[in-house]
């Protein structure tokens, strides 16, 4: 069996993993991110595959990460979140240190792939995933490949407007579904909520610390679980957002199956039902035509490791 290792990198950690033919990991290890990035995170990205590859018989080894990437998957063009990675002929790099081939991939369009080969989506040529996390991120395939545009920046649903004017994004634009519709947005929501009328937050605001502060988004989960009326509400109106990218996106490209990813999917059907409202009451032809299948990614945080490693056989 032939054996590979995917690496995702992210803001503050680093994954590898061993993974097989079948997406099964076999061995994985952790390191902290190196806040200088650049060249100290090569080298810790080296010095993990390293590992693993004196363990196990090594093909190939996929690297992915937030930012945008060179369509022939060898150069970062741009990382929005790790110092010194612009620019930089990683794939290179790392064969220099490593003596395996390498490729790289965006974050999610690698945990698309992932969920496709292996999780949720699973067998299907048309599918949209969105990772609702800090930021939403998104992953397309189509005809069973992934579409990554052509200079390698596609499929960046967070970064599309969803009203003009409106909150103040990271990308530098206003009103980006990313400031609505992610887990980021959850939290704003809940919060906003909780400050126009703090008495009714009371019971959630104990979840924590007893301050907004105080208040994470697994206390809201939580608290939504057990039928909070706050918390309900900032996942009904996140999902309501998310029901409208996800009409837009099927407007636009058909999809046919969506898979909802990230953290923030942990609060299972009190995210999903309000998305799958949300998407009916937009959705273009509503009642005349099939809409996409809905659905929870089932791959986690290994969504990326996993589907990186699958990507270096493509």
């Amino acid at each position: 069996m032939t054996l590979d290792i995917g690496i995702d990198v992210g803001g503050t950690k680093v994954l590898a993993g061993v993974v097989d033919s079948q997406g099964k990991i076999i061995e994985k290890v952790r390191r902290e991110t190196p806040i200088e990035g650049g060249g100290a995170l090569t080298k810790v990205i080296a010095e993990m595959a390293n590992e693993l590859k004196a363990k196990h018989e090594i093909t190939g080894i996929g690297v992915c990460s937030a930012g945008f990437f060179a369509p022939d998957r060898r150069k970062i063009i741009a990382n929005p979140n790790i110092a010194n990675w612009n620019g930089v002929e990683l794939a290179a790099e790392l064969e220099k240190q490593i003596d395996r081939p390498v490729i790289l991939e965006n974050d999610a369009n690698a945990a698309a792939w992932g969920e496709r080969q292996f999780g949720a989506g699973k067998g299907s040529d048309e599918l949209v995933l969105l990772t609702i996390g800090t930021g939403l991120g998104g992953g397309l395939i189509t005809a069973g490949k992934i579409f990554r545009g052509s200079r390698g920046a596609a499929a960046e649903f967070g970064h599309m407007r969803a009203v003009p004017d409106g909150h103040l994004c990271g990308c530098g634009l206003r009103g980006c579904y990313e400031q609505y519709a992610s887990g980021t947005a959850l939290m704003r929501h809940a919060r906003e909520s909780i400050a126009a009328s703090p008495d009714r937050a009371r019971g959630l605001l104990a979840r924590g610390n007893g301050t907004l502060e105080g208040l994470t988004g697994e206390h809201l989960t939580s608290a939504a679980k057990d039928g909070d009326p706050v918390a309900v509400a900032a996942f009904n109106t996140t999902g309501y957002w998310i029901g409208v990218l996800v009409a837009t996106l099927e407007a636009a490209l058909d999809p046919a199956k969506v898979v909802i990813g990230g953290g923030v999917i942990a609060a299972g059907e009190i995210l999903l039902r309000p998305i799958r409202e949300s998407m009916s009451q937009h959705s273009l032809f509503r009642g005349k035509r099939t809409p996409p299948e809905l659905v929870a990614a089932t791959l986690g945080n290994d969504a990326g490791l996993i589907g990186v490693a699958n990507l270096t056989r493509f």
